[in-house]
């Protein structure tokens, strides 16, 4: 069942997004030389770059992603971004001032004067890789949801969202990304503020806010802080304060995204207010974004909830063999639900012992989680007949190895038939967490909220894929093509160039958009992506600050062998191998390019 938008949503969102792809083609039209196009002219303003940072950061995975990470797992992911402040008083100090004393247009730049041209050239084509995925995915993201919500067509969501991007960008260059960047993170700010205030207006009179936190807190969705050195832990203090810290550094320090967000400042003192502006702002709103997640799961314990939150889904796996199963999960929800909001409003009025109440939300809680993931894996059954097979097949072999229950191989196909059950979860049509909040947005926001909040979750993905573009088009410009050719040709020849390089890498945005494909939870997929380049980029970085003995051959090679390494070690935790959550892999990035290069520099000296 799809979602019909009436004309108040439909007028609020195309005037949102007009307005301000208008703004931002007509405020930046004529860019003449590269320093106006590339580096906005050097006129930003320190708040618009701290604002300009922001929405590159907060793409509309930030929002579906965030929320529905809240939902299931509770404020714990917000120790992801305790490493940014820190991150940011670094760039601040050595970055920023490094930057603009040799007036560079690229990060990158820096690293061919330090060391050479190939060098720099490698830098330069990790960051493409990586960045390229990610802003194909960031446009991806809000299409893939919005078109099984609505019943929009992927492909064309793709391509409108792109080309709405396309037009300012290539208009206006780095100065048009900013400007409408302000005005998105002005509609983004508004749009969550309200969200928040409905969604606590929803949840019945007779539980208060405080009331509704304890609920919140009485199943674990609370939990902010987890101290512990379990690497079964994801999002723990420790792996916010040192992964979290060296990812930061990587992003904003040496991702043109970010860098070219502030070398478009008016002076080096704009670009460190704005920068620290970020600092300050940014795991505050992190954690209100997060909050908004968890009062909607609140909002939830005391209205249905369906199993699933993606319709197609559930009505697929109703109309197969396995539609009575299914049917009896949802008759086991509805019982849940019941006892469950009789629970919470004794819990508000305070009628129940508290000790009691909580124990028994969290049981409830973990109850249905169980249910959901039983659901998620009858529709993946449903959906797959190949995946029938091979769990059936697997079964068969438990089953018939039961008799030797003992022996290493029923445990190993015991954990196999685990795994596999629990990848069921993992699959796009079964995968609902990034669903959540836009489902809940659609059922229960007021006409007129509901085009509101629509227009914050494209304004997001415009503005972050804007910033992705924007920088991916410079560096192929600046770096690869500018850097090569033989002769001078001018600065309307590099601004044309440049423009051309921003309307190809938004065609090829819009491409791996097309053929891209939701994982676990897409905030963790851009994350991952990032994690598995930013370490080696940083450590080259680091490299060249602080080492001045080593030369150009030392770290191209370094930093090759780094990035097969940092590769193999991803598949290997992926593939169960090793167990090491993948914000280690930007310290051990960093780390191991750095031994290797010096490794190597020594090795080349005692051979010379």
């Amino acid at each position: 069942m799809h979602q019909t938008l009436d004309w108040i949503d439909w007028s609020v969102l195309l005037l949102t997004l007009l307005t301000i792809v208008g703004y931002g083609t007509w405020k930046t039209r004529g860019s003449k030389n590269v320093q106006d196009y590339v580096k906005g002219g050097n006129t930003t303003k320190w708040w618009t770059i701290g604002l300009s940072v922001m929405a590159t950061q907060a793409s509309a995975i930030t929002f579906l992603s965030t929320t529905g990470q809240a939902f299931s797992d509770g404020m714990g992911f917000v120790q992801f971004y305790f490493g940014l402040p820190i991150a940011m008083v670094i760039i601040c100090m050595v970055f920023i001032p490094l930057y603009h004393r040799l007036k560079v247009y690229t990060a990158y730049e820096f690293l061919e004067n330090r060391f050479d041209l190939k060098t720099r050239s490698l830098t330069a084509i990790l960051f493409l890789i990586q960045r390229g995925l990610a802003a194909g995915i960031t446009i991806f993201a809000p299409a893939i949801i919005l078109s099984v919500v609505l019943g929009w067509n992927i492909v064309t969501l793709n391509i409108a969202i792109g080309l709405l991007v396309i037009i300012y960008t290539v208009s206006g260059g780095t100065k048009a990304v900013t400007v409408t960047q302000k005005q998105q993170m002005f509609v983004i700010f508004a749009g969550m503020l309200a969200a928040l205030y409905v969604v606590i207006d929803l949840i019945p009179d007779e539980v208060s806010f405080t009331e509704a936190i304890d609920i919140a807190g009485a199943t674990g969705k609370m939990e902010v802080l987890d101290f512990s050195f379990d690497l079964e832990n994801r999002y723990t203090v420790w792996t916010g304060l040192i992964g979290g810290t060296f990812l930061m550094l990587s992003y904003f320090g040496t991702d043109q995204s970010q860098v070219q967000r502030y070398l478009s400042g008016k002076s080096m003192k704009e670009m460190q207010m704005g920068l620290l502006f970020n600092g300050l702002l940014k795991v505050p709103m992190q954690f209100f974004i997060l909050l908004v997640g968890v009062m909607v799961f609140v909002f939830y314990q005391f209205n249905p909830a369906p199993l699933n939150f993606i319709d197609a889904s559930t009505q697929t796996v109703l109309s197969s063999e396995y539609g009575n199963d299914y049917r009896a999960l949802q008759k086991k929800q509805e019982e849940l639900f019941n006892l469950k909001k009789n629970i919470s409003l004794e819990f508000a009025s305070g009628e129940s012992k508290e000790d009691d109440a909580k124990q028994k939300l969290a049981e409830i809680d973990n109850l249905e989680k169980t249910y959901r993931l039983e659901s998620k894996f009858l529709i993946k059954k449903a959906i797959d007949p190949e995946y029938t097979r091979e769990y059936e097949a697997l079964k068969n072999e438990v089953s018939n190895l039961q008799s030797d229950s003992t022996s290493l191989v029923y445990k190993e196909k015991s954990i196999a038939l685990s795994n596999l059950y629990k990848d069921a979860a993992k699959d796009t049509q079964t995968n609902d967490r990034d669903y959540m909040f836009i489902r809940f947005i659609l059922n229960h926001l007021p006409v007129g909220l509901i085009g509101l909040l629509l227009a914050v979750i494209l304004s997001a993905a415009m503005s972050s894929t804007a910033s992705e573009i924007n920088a991916l088009a410079t560096i192929t410009s600046i770096d690869l093509y500018g850097r090569n050719l033989k002769e001078d040709k001018g600065e309307e020849h590099m601004v044309k160039m440049t423009k051309w390089f921003t309307l190809g890498w938004g065609i090829v945005a819009i491409i791996i958009a097309c053929f891209a494909n939701l994982a676990e939870n897409l905030i963790q997929l851009v994350n991952i992506i990032g994690s598995i380049f930013y370490g080696n980029v940083l450590g080259i970085f680091l490299l060249a600050f602080f080492f001045k003995h080593i030369r150009g051959n030392a770290v191209f090679f370094g930093a090759l062998i780094t990035q097969v390494v940092i590769i193999a070690l991803y598949f290997m935790d992926n593939e169960g191998i090793i167990n090491l959550p993948y914000l280690w892999l930007n310290l051990i990035g960093c780390i191991v390019v750095i031994i290797i290069a010096n490794l190597l520099q020594m090795f080349t000296k005692n051979k010379a």
